[in-house]
């Protein structure tokens, strides 16, 4: 089990930015960053690949962008432009499986965190 701990939420106005963090105890072939509001299912939002390939959602791309540091064992994301919208609790996820078409699906990854809210307002 792949042992993962978010950090980095906050408030911010619309427009802004925010980098959340996942703290990883390793790297697995198939990483991401979902999100999930109440009443609705987990959304993925990226994901990234050890050959750095990476996946966005429509509604993440050209705002959101995916890394990892290895020198701090962290899986990143930065988030530009954000929009109310974008308001959610954050979790990253860990996947031993290397995932192509299904790299946003949630029940492809093993590994969660615990999440870290993000509030977007207007």
């Amino acid at each position: 089990q792949v042992q993962l701990a978010e950090s980095g939420g906050g408030s911010v106005l619309a427009g802004g930015s925010l980098r959340v963090s996942c703290s990883v105890s390793q790297f697995t072939r198939s990483m991401a960053w979902f999100r999930q509001t109440p009443g609705h299912e987990r959304e993925g939002v990226a994901a990234i690949r050890t050959d750095s390939t990476t996946f966005y959602a429509d509604s993440a791309k050209g705002r959101f962008s995916i890394s990892k540091d290895h020198a701090k064992n962290t899986l990143d994301l930065q988030m530009n432009s954000l929009k109310p919208e974008d308001t959610a609790m954050y979790y990253c996820a860990a996947s031993f499986a290397w995932l192509i078409d299904d790299a946003l699906w949630p029940h492809r990854y093993e590994s969660w965190g615990q999440g870290t809210q993000v509030t977007v307002s207007s």
